[in-house]
């Protein structure tokens, strides 16, 4: 045994230390998105309060320096000392980690909070942290810096409300970026306020820009008295609705309360989201195959019952009733158990028996007494079952040829010769002309070149059969190797860069949406787990010399320019696409991996409903949406090449 390593060398660390060392294991990570979970989790215990039926208003402000202000009209937090401790019950709350009134003893019956980390962790990660707390009659105020107390609680004042007020400045020692995004903050408190009916919620902007004019604090109020019902009217905003009601079902069975809210609409995929607590579950879990149980069965009998599926038809599959959904499935219970640390998905069994029993029971007595929107699902759903036939024909023709063709590939792939997929990686160029200068370009051992003709389909408005016959989709499809929808494999997968590399104008752009469209519906798996990328080539080429400078935007050009200094002896050119570099220039600035600039392509699960509302409004038949969303994001727009 090393004599460097004995009982000396085993730290430990007191208290709120563990949480300043070791910030990734408590919020996930410390760039942006760990510096707005810091947000969410003093939100959400304004929203514990809220649930518990004791607060109706939260309000959030961004103020001027980046720190942030919660305030909520709940019961306040205890203010008396702690036995066990003996410090008052904020001190305990806000320094103490795995304490709150979350582990029984009837503070909370149900809550998103399960650790008790929530508070005491934003007050370690902060460089400084003020509380007040408002109740019976009196005004309560701590202070801390990095998680230590500065002074006691102490009372300060009087006060004629209940309510507790957190105000945190983000540590810049601890945090990458600690700049906030309104429009981030935005998308979760709405979402929030959905899923908690009543509740309003406010979030204020006090951070104003001189240069775009805007001196006005930017106010957002959210508050749905509908709930999820409301919610799923928003997300189908964009959408052509089956029918006008939004079927709600309502109930509590075993402890576990059950809101479940859903619509059709005549587009092809399905978008269903599930929450526990109020807390997003991406992966789904036992609620949300308690809902998928429900609706099979219960349309499966309707049909049957109706004479729409004679004896000897086979019953609808799930995924054809779900064609088209828009679904809020919403639980609250008091105990969540979920599988893994990152509460993605639910584990409880008594959930599914929950959530099945209420969304049975209340589909049924609905499509009883509203027969004709049960007609319009099932013809929708009968489609939906010859198309998925159509579309699995294919997929057997595709791999039976495959077998007899020794598994070809693609005609018009150039294919690297590495076969390890950690090492490859594959070029989607749009355009023969760049194709040739890519295949001529590339690193033949590690970069493959797959060239299209064309914009590929927009498959937001076609049904899987269709796009399986599509020839720039299926050539795709082979090349990546990883099958499509239910045959998708990730460990099949040949390439581990997808890289999409078009022109850097109009109809650039609308070939990488096209391709980030088919890939958001039927692979997501690739833009989850970080393999989907877009190559950036430059805008600019200045020359002066003989010397070259590449600039990959504006600023870049300005940079150029001012270390060389602006004279009639340079030789400036703008790009309008990738056709016009030779081979050696595409080479050198957008494939070389030790030169170029590639952007990865990420997808928050957090923001999963507003990622498929920007996908409709964008590739969707509504043409008012896309003009509005042109309209509100114009001013964001740089090198607009038209």
């Amino acid at each position: 045994m090393s004599k460097d390593y004995g009982a000396d060398q085993i730290q430990i660390l007191e208290g709120l230390e563990a949480v300043r060392k070791r910030p990734g294991m408590y919020i996930g990570s410390t760039s942006s998105r760990g510096l707005h979970h810091l947000v969410y989790e003093i939100v959400d215990n304004a929203v514990d309060e809220a649930l518990a039926g004791y607060c109706n208003t939260i309000d959030v402000s961004i103020n001027p320096d980046n720190s942030i202000t919660v305030i909520d009209n709940g019961r306040g937090i205890p203010v008396e000392t702690n036995k066990k401790k003996g410090i008052s019950t904020v001190e305990v709350v806000f320094t103490i980690l795995h304490a709150g009134g979350k582990f029984g003893g009837g503070g909370y019956k149900v809550s998103g909070g399960l650790h008790g980390v929530g508070a005491s962790v934003v007050n370690a990660l902060s460089e400084w942290l003020e509380v007040t707390v408002e109740l019976e009659g009196k005004m309560y105020k701590q202070r801390y810096e990095c998680g230590k107390v500065i002074e006691p609680l102490r009372v300060v004042g009087e006060s004629d409300r209940t309510g507790t007020t957190v105000s945190f400045l983000p540590d810049r020692s601890i945090f990458e970026e600690t700049v906030y995004d309104y429009d981030i903050l935005k998308q979760r408190l709405r979402e929030m306020a959905f899923l908690t009916k009543g509740l309003k919620i406010i979030l204020r902007d006090l951070r104003t820009s001189e240069e775009e004019g805007n001196t006005e604090p930017n106010v957002k109020e959210f508050h749905y008295e509908g709930g999820i019902k409301e919610y799923v009217q928003y997300l189908n905003k964009h959408k052509s609705n089956l029918y006008p009601e939004i079927i709600y079902c309502e109930g509590t069975r075993d402890s576990v309360y059950v809101e479940v809210a859903m619509q059709h609409n005549d587009s092809y995929s399905e978008s269903c989201y599930s929450f526990v607590n109020n807390i997003t579950t991406p992966e789904g879990g036992t609620h949300y195959t308690g809902f998928k149980n429900a609706i099979t069965k219960t349309f499966n009998d309707f049909a049957r019952q109706m004479k729409f599926l004679k004896d000897n038809e086979t019953n609808l599959s799930g995924e054809d009733i779900r064609e088209g959904l828009t679904a809020i499935i919403s639980i609250k219970l008091p105990d969540p158990q979920f599988e893994g640390q990152t509460k993605q998905k639910l584990g409880n069994s008594e959930a599914r028996a929950a959530v099945d029993s209420v969304v049975s029971e209340q589909l049924t007595y609905f499509l009883e007494q509203n027969p004709s929107v049960a007609k319009i699902i099932l013809e929708k759903a009968v489609l939906a079952q010859r198309a998925r036939d159509a579309a699995r024909k294919a997929r057997d023709l595709t791999r039976r040829k495959t077998a007899l063709e020794g598994m070809s590939l693609p005609g018009k792939l150039a294919d690297c010769s590495d076969k390890d997929p950690k090492n490859c990686e594959i070029y989607i160029v749009e355009g023969d002309s760049a194709g040739g200068s890519a295949k001529t370009a590339r690193s033949r051992a590690t970069q493959a070149i797959l060239p299209l003709r064309g914009k590929i389909l927009n498959v937001e408005k076609s049904r899987l059969d269709k796009i399986l016959v599509n020839n720039e989709i299926k050539a795709m499809i082979t090349a990546f190797g990883t099958g499509i929808s239910d045959d998708f494999d990730i460990s099949k997968l040949r390439y581990h860069k997808i890289i999409i590399m078009t022109d850097a104008d109009v109809d650039g752009a609308h070939i990488s949406t096209l391709l980030l469209t088919f890939l958001y519906r039927f692979m997501p798996e690739l833009i989850r787990d970080g393999y989907v990328y877009l190559a950036q080539p430059p805008l600019y080429k200045v020359e002066k010399s003989k010397q070259v400078w590449y600039a990959y935007s504006d600023e870049d050009l300005n940079n150029i320019l001012l270390q060389i200094g602006r004279d009639q002896n340079n030789k400036i050119q703008r790009y309008k696409g990738l056709g016009e570099m030779d081979a050696e220039q595409l080479w050198e600035t957008t494939m070389d991996p030790e030169r170029r600039v590639l952007l990865r392509v990420k997808m928050d699960e957090e923001n999963s409903s507003e990622i498929d509302l920007t996908f409709t409004t964008l590739m969707g038949d509504n043409v008012e949406p896309r003009r509005e969303f042109i309209e509100a994001n114009a001013k964001y727009v740089k090198n607009l090449d038209i």
